[in-house]
């Protein structure tokens, strides 16, 4: 090829790059909000853009995900909410506790939300029926706090001779009074001596071992909650050195060395909100799409720990785990 050729052809495909580039169709844009802090969601956020991809999407390649973490401080999740309905998002996803479900359905009534819950959405007004939410909105029910006395029974089973054992909650989780009614019953028919902890920050989380500490107790229950969640190594710390046998919710926890964990699996749950959402994003409308009720709940033991702790998990107690680590 001559000289003059060659920069006549480059000249030309020049000319047409500021052309290509402006026809370039904009990402769309989902918004992630969360209550807590990312890292102890990795795991979900993992589950949720893994859902995203079976339904063809990519963050970075064909969809863009802003995330807003509102680390534990819920007075944050209105303007962020706002803030991202004004970054005109496609969809909006609310995770990590039903404040900020909340703070989502405040801040739009157009813009379609997807949402993971752990209380019922029903009860909690944030839509009406499961089959058929209606709206702007749909999501995935987690079924996390209403089975305190599920994870009661099972510490009990574990630790059958403890004359006391503690209950660590977040008093500002909205269902609060219940998920405490659901113990305090609990505790009641199988004739359990407990005792109601509170904390809803760091500070108050010392505070409650503390407190455990002094009045002697024989076991934990850490109750469902993303705030205490975020929290998990701090407490699985504190469970530890204060050589306190404790339930969980997730299995992370029981990954990361807490002594038992049984709840539903969040990642699953994460995975079919990123579904949801790349439903939507195909065109469904949220409100024909029914509320995603989780059903398998994952019992995990970690021989490890219960070893550490002088502990001999029984062999009924065994047989029923999902998975055992040793």
């Amino acid at each position: 090829m001559r000289r003059r050729e060659f920069i006549t052809l480059i000249s030309g495909t020049a000319a047409t790059w500021p052309l290509a580039a402006s026809t370039q169709p904009d990402l769309p844009v989902i918004g992630f909000l969360n209550s807590v802090s990312p890292q102890p969601f990795a795991n979900y956020v993992a589950g949720f853009r893994a859902g995203l991809k079976e339904t063809g999407y990519i963050d970075g390649r064909n969809v863009t995900i802003e995330f807003r973490w509102a680390e534990g401080h819920y007075d944050r999740l209105p303007e962020m909410a706002a803030e991202l309905v004004r970054h005109n998002v496609a969809v909006l996803v609310s995770t990590g506790g039903e404040p900020s479900v909340l703070a989502a359905k405040a801040a739009t009534t157009t813009i379609p939300i997807v949402f993971t819950t752990g209380i019922d959405p029903i009860r909690a007004g944030i839509i009406s029926s499961l089959s058929r939410p209606g709206g702007n909105i749909t999501g995935v029910y987690l079924f996390t706090s209403q089975i305190e006395s599920k994870r009661l029974g099972l510490l009990r089973a574990l630790v059958p001779g403890v004359q006391l054992i503690a209950v660590l909650l977040n008093p500002n989780r909205p269902d609060y009074a219940r998920q405490k009614r659901d113990v305090e019953e609990a505790a009641h028919a199988i004739g359990q001596q407990i005792h109601l902890l509170s904390a809803s920050n760091e500070s108050e989380i010392d505070a409650a071992f503390a407190a455990a500490m002094q009045l002697r107790v024989g076991a934990m229950l850490v109750g469902a909650d993303p705030l205490l969640n975020s929290q998990r190594d701090k407490i699985i710390s504190l469970a530890a050195r204060n050589a306190i046998p404790a339930i969980y919710e997730q299995r992370e926890h029981a990954l990361a060395g807490g002594l038992i964990s049984y709840g539903t699996n969040l990642s699953e749950g994460y995975r079919q909100a990123g579904v949801y959402a790349g439903r939507i994003l195909k065109g469904e409308k949220p409100g024909d799409l029914p509320v995603v009720q989780a059903t398998k709940f994952e019992f995990v033991i970690n021989l490890k720990t219960a070893k550490t702790l002088g502990i001999e998990v029984p062999p009924n107690l065994s047989a029923q785990a999902d998975e055992i680590i040793e």
